[in-house]
């Protein structure tokens, strides 16, 4: 049986366009400044001014990530449908990340972020992320100065998964190991950009582990891990194995739910009129 060149092709529910692109290397290359601060200032440079500057840097980081989501929202023209898959994947993420408050490492959300990324592609990956941990943060009471910084780490870690090779041809198990490998380091790479967010105002509470402005790259490297191996080790891999425990088990079943989700919704199908009959 003959079959149309697209088909098997999985649909974008957001697709980025140049001034989604724009926008979303515009926030990524401050989100980058914000959190590699530490290592990218000349030692005995002014650094500790950053701490009075943190609400300016959280109110832009925030303008910039709805400029983000605007600006893929817009451009590709979200249907009603995809706007309610959005809204459902984000209400679930959610309710899932406070499942594991005060258990380290318990956070089932991140499969989720992985899985989504994964079948509706990078755009709708960074805009799920990002409204996943904003509606979490008021679900929880956790809105801060981190705020953006989660946002945006969470973005990148579902964008991620979009990006990953094979989207349309890549099934089984394969697909499944490739995720869950992803999801392992996902998971260690959100924690550690998460502690260049606080690191450098901790020097009150681990003096020997702390951001030292006066210090030469290679010392702050050594702190830097020294202070996540001290401080977030264990949380983040219990949170990377439960990753890739409910990527393997669930995984088959959950794609397969977002797959037929997306061919139902046809989100990249035209829509036409008809002129009547005369």
């Amino acid at each position: 049986m003959a079959t149309s060149p697209t088909e098997g092709r999985q649909a974008r529910a957001v697709r980025l366009g140049p001034r989604s692109l724009t926008a979303l290397g515009l926030v990524s290359a401050v989100g980058v400044a914000g959190f590699g601060w530490p290592f990218l200032a000349p030692p005995g440079s002014q650094i500790g001014a950053h701490a009075q500057d943190a609400p300016w840097l959280f109110a832009g980081l925030l303008v910039l990530l709805v400029a983000v989501v605007a600006a893929a929202i817009s451009e590709s023209g979200l249907g009603p449908k995809a706007v309610a898959m959005l809204g459902v994947l984000a209400a679930t993420g959610a309710a899932l990340r406070p499942i594991g408050a005060g258990t380290a490492g318990i956070e089932p959300m991140f499969f989720l972020m992985v899985l989504s990324g994964r079948v509706l592609g990078p755009g709708f990956g960074f805009v799920l992320g990002s409204v996943t941990m904003f509606a979490s943060a008021l679900l929880t009471g956790g809105v801060g100065p981190w705020l953006p910084f989660q946002m945006l780490a969470m973005g990148w870690f579902a964008m991620g998964a979009g990006l990953l090779p094979g989207p349309d041809r890549l099934r089984g198990r394969g697909e499944l190991a490739m995720l869950a490998g992803y999801g392992f380091l996902g998971a260690f790479a959100y924690g550690t950009v998460m502690n260049m967010a606080g690191w450098p105002f901790m020097s009150a509470l681990a003096s020997n582990v702390a951001f030292d402005p006066h210090a030469p790259l290679a010392t702050n490297l050594a702190r830097f891990v020294a202070y996540c191996v001290a401080t977030s080790l264990g949380w983040d891999l219990g949170r990377a194995v439960v990753t890739v425990v409910l990527t393997l088990v669930l995984g088959p079943a959950v794609l397969r739910a977002l797959r037929r989700a997306t061919r139902r919704a046809a989100f990249e199908t035209p829509v036409t009129f008809e002129s009547p009959r005369q």
